[in-house]
């Protein structure tokens, strides 16, 4: 059995050491044939360096690394090619000092790598220019250049906005050279996490091609459902595959396809599972589990969401402009965009807008793993105690699968209770009912149960509406009163008045209905009714 390739981002190493391999070459020599330089985008721990350090080997004409690999008949591996690498995955760049470091570190080990010295090393803006031409003038052939993380040190700054400003300014030019020595390049590839502004951060390198959102690319990072049933078809003994594709897959790159294969009137392409989840998976002994969402803390996001007083449910559904998901600049990230390049939402559906040409761009959670995560972070992230929100957990899920309606009162109470005056310093969160429904909304959620928020009828939208147990719906309506009265209709009566239940009798054997009251003064449940329709 071969061993999984866990961590591992030298294709040396992968193919020498007996690791699994997913065959990404085509990729890799269609992106050769057609193009000169490319920019590539995905969440982290996707795969992104492991197909850099293919490119790499591919290019330096280690032939007996590909045998047996779709390239290896169709290369000519009488021609090498000078590489220059440059990572920024390694380490944290807090000022201009460090990233000039690291900068400097990677020209080196090219130097190294290539046996060549740049002849002009008095920044790293002439170290990078002399360097490519000191490989051209020696080997008499264009140069590679490959750009791995190049966006980190920026992200690391992002919640200080001088610092990142700063970064981006340094790394401009850097990448400049790019441009400016496009005789001596063969191919150029960049990847990163996100995708900054063109114009603000490559300073004219127009003719970089985005394959982030392409279709003939959307599977070159990740495992498609095919790559898990055959390359891990040795460990897939005892796997329920349903709930491992509910888990890990559903990460869609480009116009994704549903069951019947159709997506906005166009064939779609298929989606991908994250390659760390699938690892981790089978590493840890088939345990479902949160593996790609732990490495690392959203904390910005969720600040992000409170701040700008996002309602957290329309997560599930929203609708964008191609250039939102696209593109970002330092000051300007609107949530959607930074939640769709790190991972964290990703396309359901294209379709066209009014507008002739124009495509609007669906995003929703990928799969179970990150709903639940992302939801479960977010109660987290306001609340005191993790120990009492997961035993609030329990006795939550236990008071809906037993039918014990007056329990969730005092769940909800305990909820509220254990979010800290600090959360609703220098904002009025407090007054906003989004807050309060995106709260109970991610609260539910964690539990994997079924919900519809603002769940359609004739007559108007309930709030909420949960299905759990089988043949049982809850119907909810939220309120948020001044104090603990309230001189406007109750929600209970507002249920009841518009008949949002209507649509589920004689389709489920119990149907109950909950109004529930939120003061902005106490900040909690003030007013919780409920009754059980025949």
């Amino acid at each position: 059995m071969k061993k999984l390739p866990l961590g591992i981002q030298n294709f040396d190493k992968l193919r020498k050491d007996n690791y699994l391999y997913i065959d990404k070459t085509e990729y890799a020599l269609k992106l050769i044939n057609e193009g000169t330089y490319y920019f590539l985008s995905r969440p982290r721990r996707f795969g992104k360096s492991l197909f850099l350090d293919t490119l790499k080997c591919l290019f330096e004409g280690t032939k007996q690394l590909f045998d047996g690999l779709y390239v290896y008949e169709k290369w000519d591996w009488n021609i090498k090619y000078p590489v220059i690498k440059i990572s920024f995955g390694a380490g944290i760049a807090k000022d201009t000092k460090k990233l000039t470091e690291m900068i400097n570190f990677n020209l080196r080990e090219s130097e190294t790598a290539n046996g060549v010295e740049a002849f002009d090393k008095s920044n790293y803006g002439t170290y990078f220019n002399s360097l490519i031409i000191s490989c051209y003038d020696k080997y008499k052939t264009p140069v590679v250049i490959l750009i791995d993380e190049y966006d980190k040190p920026i992200l690391d700054n992002l919640t200080d906005e001088s610092k990142a400003l700063e970064m981006r300014n340094n790394l401009r030019d850097l990448y400049s050279v790019i441009k400016d020595s496009d005789k001596y390049i063969k191919f150029a590839f960049l990847t990163g996490v996100s995708k900054f502004s063109k114009m603000n951060l490559f300073s004219g390198l127009n003719n970089l091609t985005d394959i982030t959102i392409d279709d003939r690319y959307a599977a070159i990072c990740g495992y498609t459902q095919n790559d898990v049933e055959t390359v891990f078809k040795e460990y897939l003994q005892g796997v329920d595959m349903e709930e491992l594709k509910r888990w890990y897959n559903g990460y869609s790159f480009g116009n994704p396809s549903n069951e019947s294969g159709e997506s906005a009137g166009t064939l779609g392409v298929e989606s991908v599972y994250n390659p760390y989840d699938i690892l981790l998976f089978f590493d840890k002994g088939k345990q479902f589990k949160s593996w790609w969402f732990e490495t690392g803390t959203p904390t910005f996001l969720i600040d992000m969401i409170r701040e700008k007083h996002y309602h957290l449910p329309d997560l599930e559904n929203i609708e964008v402009s191609e250039q939102v998901i696209n593109t970002f600049d330092v000051g300007n990230i609107p949530i959607e965009s930074l939640m769709f390049q790190t991972g964290y939402l990703t396309i359901k559906a294209i379709k066209p807008s009014r507008i002739p040409h124009i495509k609007r761009y669906c995003l929703g959670f990928p799969n179970f793993e990150v709903r639940y995560s992302f939801l479960s972070y977010f109660i987290d992230h306001l609340a005191e105690s993790y120990i009492s929100r997961g035993i609030n957990q329990d006795e939550l899920y236990g008071a809906l699968e037993e039918l014990k309606i007056e329990k969730l009162e005092s769940v909800l109470k305990t909820l509220f209770s254990s979010i800290p005056y600090t959360a609703y310093v220098k904002n009025d969160i407090a007054n906003y009912e989004g807050f309060y429904l995106s709260v109970v909304y991610a609260y539910f959620y964690s539990l994997g149960i079924d919900i519809t928020l603002e769940d359609v009828s004739s007559k108007g939208r309930a709030d909420m509406v949960i299905k759990f147990p089988a043949n049982t719906v809850y119907i909810l309506e939220f309120k948020v009163v001044e104090d603990d009265k309230s001189n406007t209709k109750k929600p209970l009566e507002q249920i009841k008045e518009k008949r949002y239940f209507e649509k589920y009798a004689g389709v489920v054997d119990k149907i109950f209905i909950i109004g529930v009251e939120f003061s902005k003064v106490q900040r909690n449940v003030v007013s919780f009714e409920w009754e059980q329709l025949n």
